[in-house]
């Protein structure tokens, strides 16, 4: 079968082709593969309702559930370490400044 070059989102679009005729069988291992792109296998229980309304933002975001999971824990991540450091960063910075003293109090206010 003669191969043609194309972009993922000609493959995705289905402009390269979509029927069986245009599948070719991979021999790759498929735990090497996991391995290269540092995937771990893991098992999570969720409310089925939860799951329905995946799959539903999945479909109209034209992806798997799956994937869609994936990029949903990684904003959550990315978003959750970005405050705490924001966080930390603020605490330090609190930490490195000296002890400010109450201001002096005016003239007006020593006099009365």
């Amino acid at each position: 079968m003669k191969k043609i070059k194309g972009t993922a989102e000609a493959w995705e679009s289905g402009e390269l082709g979509c029927s069986e005729e245009h599948v070719v069988k991979s021999d790759i291992n498929i735990g090497a593969l996991d391995e290269a792109l540092e995937l771990k296998l893991i098992s999570i229980r969720m409310q089925t309702t939860l799951i329905d309304d995946l799959k539903d933002v999945a479909k109209m975001r034209g992806l798997g559930y799956q994937p869609l999971i994936k990029q949903v824990l990684r904003r959550f991540v990315d978003a959750e370490k970005k405050q705490l450091l924001k966080e930390a960063a603020a605490r330090a910075e609190m930490m490195d400044q000296p002890d400010r003293e109450e201001p002096a109090e005016s003239p007006k206010a020593q006099c009365a």
